[in-house]
Order: structure tokens, then sequence, then C-alpha cells
């Protein structure tokens, strides 16, 4: 896979199109796209921690919903490519007053109130994000404010993994009873990082957030296994090249569009099915569990066509899988738990059942995880 692999889990990839390509820098391109060629063996490290449970969820994505027509509409992109090769039919833009946070806030009112909690009781906040409103403060500080919760707050940047990371995080100080109610969430105003007349890129991501609220469980729920990973070796494959420290936004950098989302879509592609394939396998593996065994399967909602190859290659029956992104899109760090909301919404869970979620993204960074309801 990768060449060089510095994780705790395994590779997280991004999303997208088998046939996408992007300016990202050639010379790196190459050399990332070299390494996920490479036969370098999966990561076997795992983890487990039991003791937490969700007994909230929540969601929210904008009420402007953008189709593939409206696209062709705007900027002639092909309704047919975009559905043929990402499984994508619509996705939703937050409104121009709209932010990251602001999809946070509301996706964290509606989980508090399914926990029939009060936002005093919460003492954690942890965000999954990789589009805060600003460098600093940061968008669970924001969130922190608007709800008038008396907690600590926090982001966690790994893009589509984003959720994974902030669950394992906040899981951490809910097991060992420091955090009592944990506001995980995750969250990305995407549309804001797209060059929107870019048809390689643009038309696969849209807004929204999810969110969940996370407390003490019995013995046997929560973190049956899970699997968190870095490669920064393939960082390049999927990257906003300018606006950090390294290459401060000028009006050169604007006018070359280094500041949107670039990505190398053939290679992600690959590296996105090895990544849920391999990781996925471990989990299940080290949890003593098989694909029969699992109630639910939630993936990041990246691409059908990623999650169709995965599913088929570890023998996970479709009607296992939760799917929603034909109406959203990829929504990154909101992906999962919108999907998850989505399902509880439709009672697709029940008390012991074996929960699969796994996050793939920029980073490049992933994060698989059994679940124990």
């Amino acid at each position: 896979m990768y060449e060089s692999v510095t994780a705790v889990t395994d590779r997280g990839p991004g999303p997208y199109s088998a046939g996408s390509t992007t300016a990202v820098a050639s010379a790196h391109a190459a050399r990332t796209h070299e390494s996920t060629n490479s036969s370098k063996s999966w990561s076997q490290r795992t983890q487990s921690l039991l003791g937490v449970q969700i007994i909230g969820t929540g969601s929210y994505v904008p009420e402007q919903v953008v189709t593939n027509a409206d696209l062709e509409e705007r900027f002639g992109f092909d309704p047919a490519w975009i559905e043929q090769r990402t499984g994508i039919l619509a996705r939703r833009y937050a409104a121009p007053e709209q932010a990251t946070s602001d999809l946070c806030i509301e996706a964290a009112r509606r989980a508090i109130r399914n926990a029939k909690i009060s936002p005093r009781d919460i003492d954690l906040i942890v965000v999954g994000t990789f589009t805060p409103d600003y460098h600093c403060p940061t968008t669970a500080n924001l969130v922190q404010e608007a709800l008038r919760i008396d907690a600590p707050a926090m982001d966690v940047q790994a893009a589509c993994s984003g959720f994974v990371y902030a669950l394992t995080t906040a899981a951490q100080f809910v097991a060992t009873g420091n955090a009592k109610y944990a506001l995980v969430i995750g969250g990305d105003c995407n549309s804001r990082i797209v060059n929107p007349q870019d048809q390689k890129v643009a038309p696969l991501f849209g807004d929204g957030a999810g969110a969940v609220i996370l407390t003490r469980g019995n013995s046997h729920q929560g973190l049956v296994c899970y699997q968190l990973g870095s490669d920064g070796g393939g960082g390049s494959l999927l990257d906003r090249p300018s606006g950090g420290t390294k290459r401060p936004l000028t009006s050169d950098e604007l006018a070359a569009g280094n500041h949107y989302l670039h990505m190398d879509g053939k290679s992600v592609f690959k590296w996105a099915v090895r990544a849920l394939t391999e990781s996925i396998d471990l989990v299940l593996r080290q949890s003593g569990l098989s694909v029969d065994d699992v109630g639910l399967c939630v993936l990041h909602q990246a691409n059908i066509r990623i999650i169709n190859n995965a599913a088929e290659q570890l023998g996970i029956p479709a009607e296992r899988m939760h799917n929603n992104l034909q109406h959203y899109g990829n929504t990154s760090g909101g992906s999962i738990p919108i999907a998850l909301d989505e399902a509880l919404q439709s009672n697709r869970l029940s008390r012991g059942d074996a929960l699969l979620m796994s996050g793939f993204g920029a980073g490049l960074t992933w994060g698989t995880c059994v679940f124990r309801w």
C-alpha cells in the first residue's frame, strides 16, 4: 500500500471517483501514487475500549438541495457521469450566512434532545472537522459558547476519518471517569473549499453535521475493537496545498487555485478500497466476529463504487449497509454520524448489536471500529 506507515491502525483513505485527477503537483502525485501501489503489509495494531455507550444522536443538513441537474445548468457538468462514477444524485449546500459551527450546533441540539439530557450535563466536547470556521477559535469553542456548555472543547482534524477519531478520543475520557456526558460531533462545510467549476471534485461533496452523546455503559458495550491510522506519505493525494504556514495564502496561490481541495482520484480510489477491506477484516478478526455477526455497517459515504467494491470483497450483504450519499454526497466528518442518526431513526439498531463504522480521508487517515450497541 503505502511506503511509509506511521499509524496506530491502518490507512484510511479519501473518497472519490476512480478516474478523476487533480491539479496536485506532479512530482508529489508521482511519489504518492507509487506509495499507494506498494505491497507494504497492513498495520496490525488495534485497541479496545469497553464500558461506553451512545445514548443520543442528531444530525443536520442545510436546506439548499443542489442536484446534478443544477450543476449541469450552472457549470455544464454531466449528470450521468456524476451518477455513474459516484452514485451521488444531490447534495446540500450551506446558506451564505452558515458555517461549519452552525451545522454542528444544530446537530448537537438534536442529539441532546434525543438523549434527554441538558446542555448543563455535558462535560466534554470533541468536534471532528477539517473545515473549521476559523483557524482559531476552534469550531468546538463556538459550539460550547452557543450552547452555554461548561466543558473543555477541542477539534480533531482527521478529514473524513474525523468522526471516528473524535469518538475514540471522547471515549477515553468517558471510560476513565474523566467525563460523564461527552458531546461528539462530526461536521464539515465542504462547499466552501472546493473549486465549484471542477467536475472531478466539486460534485462529490456536500455540507452537513451529525452528533452523538457518549456516556458510561456496561462492560460489554462500546469499542470492542478499533484501529486508527495515518500515512502522511500519501498526503498529497488529497490536500489543500496553500493557506497554512508552509505555503501562506498569497495572490499567486489564489490565482492558481491552490486554496481549493485537490485530489488524485484514481490513486485515492484504489487506496480507499484497500483501506476499507484490510481494516474491516482486521477489526472483525480481532473482535472474534464475522460479517454475519454485524448488525449494521455504516461506512464513510464517499463514493458508492468504493463502498460496493469493499462490501463485495468482504461479503457484506446490502441489507446490512446504510447508505445515503445519493442524497447528501460526501459530507466528510458529518458522513458517518448523519448516516448513523438516520439508521437509528429507522430502528436499524438494537441493544447488543455489533455496529461497524469506518472512515477514511485526507492525511491520509483512517479509523475503523466495531461498536457494541
